[in-house]
């Protein structure tokens, strides 16, 4: 990695990522090149903003750089002011339940000490909503029973009363609530199912399928966790294929894992795909469809998220550039 600038402080710097420097993580990378920095220090800088690869925020510290990344690290820039979700982006609101529609880089839940979540942004929403119609500001409760990667946009459920958690806890144990998933991912991916179980760490410090690696003899260790995922090819565009990916289950980065290791990562997957392109500043995956029992009602309620502008750029740059023989 070649220091294109460095200012004075020991903790400001930017950099651009060498051809030697690809696939080491973003931490490594800021502690190489301030080596003052602990690395629970070069973690905290990314997790609080002060980091930014390609000119975006990037708060994954574990992320895999690429050669020509543009790094700038900055302990003294201002943290980002605590978001706001935007009306538009509520699809469903009623006294049991808020539907969502998630951006990009945004953590559903907090993470290492992070605020400025999806959680508390639906809290303040409905904190503010609440004075609104009553002009009295108490605390809202907000349950979790799903999450999306920081990075994955679309459909999100939250539940506002103990008893909708109850209720939308077990359709997810049951499978019984839909999920599927929008995704662009490198080469012709087929339609079929992935079923592994999934380690937390594969022999090199990440998530992966037990049975992928030499190590990896017998039955799969008692901690496993069995992942299934359908797969859809939706439409083949030369070096990249449009796929709907729908969850049984919904373990961590399950998606993600699966179609790399299956060949066909992610667009924009900079942790288990070191030939990521800095072109794509995140991994295009979306919750585009949502489907479960209302708990009150017991009615089959669905939402189905707009693609966000990035993802939906990409697709049409893809068509463009295809030409079916």
């Amino acid at each position: 990695m070649a220091m294109r600038e460095t200012k004075g402080a020991e903790e400001r710097g930017q950099f651009v990522v060498a051809a030697n420097e690809a696939g080491n993580t973003l931490a490594a990378v800021l502690r190489a090149h301030m080596p003052s920095l602990s690395w629970n220090r070069a973690r905290e800088l990314c997790a609080t903003g002060r980091v930014l690869v390609g000119g975006h925020e990037e708060r994954d510290a574990h992320i895999r750089v690429t050669a020509g990344m543009e790094i700038d690290c900055d302990a003294n820039r201002r943290k980002r002011r605590e978001g706001v979700l935007d009306p538009g982006d509520v699809l469903h609101l009623d006294a049991d339940l808020i539907v969502i529609n998630k951006r990009a880089d945004t953590l559903t839940v907090p993470f290492d000490g992070e605020r400025d979540t999806l959680v508390d942004q639906v809290r303040a929403y409905l904190m503010r909503e609440q004075k609104h119609r009553t002009g009295t500001r108490v605390s809202a409760e907000v349950g979790v029973v799903q999450r999306l990667d920081k990075d994955t946009t679309g459909s999100i459920v939250f539940t506002r009363t103990l008893q909708a958690k109850r209720a939308l806890d077990e359709q997810i144990r049951a499978h019984s609530a839909e999920r599927r998933y929008l995704a662009l991912v490198h080469g012709t991916c087929p339609s079929g199912t992935h079923r592994t179980f999934l380690v937390q760490d594969r022999g090199d410090g990440y998530r992966g399928s037990w049975g992928t690696r030499k190590h990896h003899v017998g039955d799969p260790p008692f901690d496993a966790k069995e992942s299934v995922t359908h797969v859809r090819l939706v439409e083949a565009l030369g070096t990249a294929s449009l796929i709907e990916c729908r969850l049984e289950t919904g373990r961590q980065h399950q998606i993600r894992i699966h179609v790399s290791e299956a060949g066909h990562p992610l667009l924009g997957e900079r942790v288990y795909d070191r030939r990521a392109d800095p072109a794509h500043p995140r991994p295009l995956l979306h919750a585009a469809f949502l489907a479960f029992v209302h708990p009150r009602t017991r009615q089959v309620i669905r939402f189905e998220a707009p693609l966000p502008h990035d993802f939906q750029t990409k697709l049409e740059a893809l068509r463009r550039a295809f030409q079916p023989a």
